[in-house]
């Protein structure tokens, strides 16, 4: 008798799609499965013990408590991981919420346009004096000073108007205003006559979108500063 195999398309469709789609192994709690070991070996122990010398009730104790030392870490570990779980989605809710919203980040460039522009101070401690120097990047000219006196430790946000003398008056006698154009700024801090090394400057730029990675986490990326982390925000405006 001559046996025929079975080679019609139906046939062979099925069995491919019996190969790709093979149930997979269900994965056991891997707390559960520890608890499983240890007992098999404690049973086994016990089962083997020699009768002239048995374990005491110290070295069973001894050995239920290792158990549950093991398992707790295990718990823990799994409830580290939940909450770690949790924290990234609503970092990259919070993330996505900032799109097109307004950011100060450390830098020392600040751009002026139509005499308005945005920067800020971050002071690590309070400060008698403190003082924003800008300056021209083509020529390195310093082209103002501004100054804010005293201020406590934390992030101040300002606008700058571009003027550096209000005296200063046009033909229609109206204050005139730097050219538009890119700056450069630093920030002068002193207390007790002495500068502070605490003192930073911040930039202007907005958030034009997010990216998310299992290896970098949450990424706010800005047309000026590029991409930076959530820690890097300042403050939002």
């Amino acid at each position: 008798m001559t046996t025929i195999a079975n080679n019609s398309p139906a046939a062979n469709i099925t069995d491919l799609m019996s190969t790709m789609n093979a149930k997979k192994k269900v994965e056991t709690d891997s707390v559960q499965a520890d608890t499983d070991k240890f007992m098999t070996l404690l049973v086994t122990q016990l089962k083997n013990q020699d009768p002239l010398n048995p374990l005491d009730n110290a070295q069973i104790t001894s050995q239920l408590a290792q158990l549950s030392t093991v398992t707790g870490v295990n718990k823990l570990n799994t409830t580290l991981e939940s909450l770690k779980t949790s924290y990234q989605s609503a970092e990259a809710m919070q993330a996505t919420n900032l799109i097109g919203h307004g950011v100060l980040v450390e830098g020392n460039k600040v751009q002026l346009q139509s005499g308005k522009a945005i920067l800020g101070v971050e002071l690590g401690s309070a400060a008698d004096k403190v003082q924003v120097v800008i300056t021209d990047p083509v020529t390195g000219k310093d082209v103002q000073a501004i100054d804010l006196g005293p201020q406590a430790a934390g992030v101040l946000p300002l606008a700058w108007d571009g003027v550096p003398d209000p005296k200063n008056l046009d033909a229609a006698g109206k204050p005139v205003t730097l050219p538009n154009g890119n700056y450069s700024f630093r920030v002068v801090a002193t207390r007790g006559g002495e500068a502070l090394t605490d003192a930073k400057g911040l930039s202007f730029d907005s958030v034009a979108s997010v990216t998310t990675s299992g290896k970098d986490g949450i990424k706010l990326n800005l047309p000026v500063k590029g991409s930076v982390s959530m820690a890097d925000i300042k403050q939002i405006l």
